[in-house]
């Protein structure tokens, strides 16, 4: 290797690692605080809020999942204009309305009151995950695409672990604080994050490379240059345009695909706590709200540390198609079997086996996309994917939470679970990493 090739690639791992250090970390806990204000009401509802609001498990399920219908509607304008207008302007829009939405949810009356607010916060939320996974395809090359995505989204097992921890905790604290609820006290402290972030996202974060004053100007030249090669490399290879990413049947697959990672994760995120509260009419368990917490975060702490593992391993070896559907597959298997072991301790084992199948198949499945997609068709394909795959994240909490009011048990909706993930596993390998089509297919 020539000395030239040695100090290019020395170059590139300096730039790389010095983008990884300003986003990465910041990146994280705006999509720690997004998460969690999204799933808090998986800790409310079996602690105090579905007594006091009169909810069955079908309207707690329905609640959970109305967000996501929210958050479908305007989810590719947003990222469009996200697009247009850059990250740190939108990002920040995004993030101050959907604060003040999630602590207006600690003074909610009723159970219709509940499911407006959750519905209007998916409306406000629409546009930040999609939006920071395209914001992520102008900083980093493709070839560390997987790893990066898998680093901002260990926010996602890191916030259900910590945060089943810190929910519980501020549950078991806050009764009669300010006169609410620990339910309520909850709410009202997880939303106040994201306002106050809103104003450092305004600050902190920067557009592209060429506008980063932070990296030296050669680093910004280099990095820029390298990616914007990639884009047009992307576009003459494919040439997708924004109508065509927005109608063709690969597309439509691909939202399937992610349709069964997040129909498995939000059914653990949002189920999970009254999974873990049931073992105690299951197997004579008894655990304070606090120790409910605590093992209700150990899969997640287990999957945060195979997603990051796994998608490096998938960047390392270049193949991404059954990086995604190997682990989508055993959680498949894992996940109906968990409510009929004879202990607590093996049912939490099969369930940390589907959560390490979840956060293992997350990040990877985001580089698949970006293979063939960039600039305005990257920002609505992805978009769209996102927006049609967390149709999910209304379906599961909903049909998980009727039929365990219709069969008095969550056994079945578990099996729901592991028959979609292991469908959607089935697609990604039929679908392939990129399409097979010449540069003037118009399919």
């Amino acid at each position: 290797m020539s000395s030239a090739n040695v100090a290019s690639a020395e170059m590139q791992n300096r730039i790389l690692r010095k983008v990884a250090i300003r986003l990465m970390p910041f990146l994280c806990l705006l999509y720690f605080v997004n998460y969690l204000d999204r799933v808090n009401i998986g800790f409310a509802g079996p602690n105090g809020m579905n007594d006091e609001l009169g909810m069955t498990a079908t309207v707690f399920g329905f609640a959970s999942g109305i967000f996501f219908l929210g958050y479908l509607v305007l989810e590719v304008p947003s990222n469009l204009a996200l697009h247009r207008f850059g990250a740190r302007k939108w990002l920040a829009r995004i993030m101050i309305t959907w604060g003040i939405v999630a602590t207006v949810m600690a003074f909610v009356p009723n159970a219709t009151t509940l499911v407006v607010l959750r519905f209007l916060l998916g409306v406000a939320e629409a546009g930040f995950f999609p939006g920071i996974i395209l914001y992520l395809t102008y900083w980093f090359p493709a070839v560390q695409r997987a790893k990066a995505v898998a680093l901002f989204m260990a926010a996602v097992p890191v916030s259900s672990a910590i945060g089943a921890t810190v929910s519980s905790a501020l549950i078991s604290s806050g009764h009669g604080v300010f006169g609410l609820s620990g339910w309520r006290f909850m709410f009202l402290v997880e939303g106040v994050p994201a306002i106050l972030l809103a104003v450092a996202t305004w600050f902190y974060l920067t557009d592209r490379p060429e506008q980063a004053k932070w990296l030296e100007d050669e680093e910004r030249e280099w990095l820029s240059g390298q990616l914007e090669a990639e884009r047009a490399e992307t576009e003459a290879a494919h040439a997708w345009p924004l109508r065509k990413a927005l109608t063709h049947p690969r597309i439509l697959a691909l939202a399937f695909v992610y349709f069964g990672i997040a129909y498995g994760l939000y059914a653990l995120g949002f189920f999970l706590p009254t999974i873990v509260k049931g073992f105690e009419q299951q197997y004579g368990t008894e655990l304070s709200t606090m120790e409910a917490g605590l093992v209700t975060a150990v899969p997640y702490v287990i999957g945060a540390v195979a997603m990051v593992l796994w998608a490096a391993h998938g960047d390392r070896t270049r193949e991404r198609v059954w990086h995604v559907a190997l682990p989508m597959l055993i959680g498949g298997v894992s996940i109906p079997v968990a409510l009929y072991l004879g202990n607590p301790f093996m049912a939490m084992v099969a369930v940390t086996i589907c959560a390490v199948g979840v956060c293992a198949a997350l990040p990877t499945f985001w580089a698949l996309p970006s293979n063939f997609l960039a600039g305005a068709a990257a920002a609505g394909g992805i978009a769209l994917i996102n927006s049609l795959g967390n149709i999910s994240g209304f379906a599961a909490p909903y049909i998980t939470g009727a039929l365990a009011d219709v069969t008095g048990s969550q056994r079945s909706g578990l099996w729901v679970v592991g028959v979609i993930m292991i469908a959607a596993a089935f697609t990604v390998i039929a679908l392939r990493a990129v399409p097979k089509e010449s540069p003037t297919s118009q399919d």
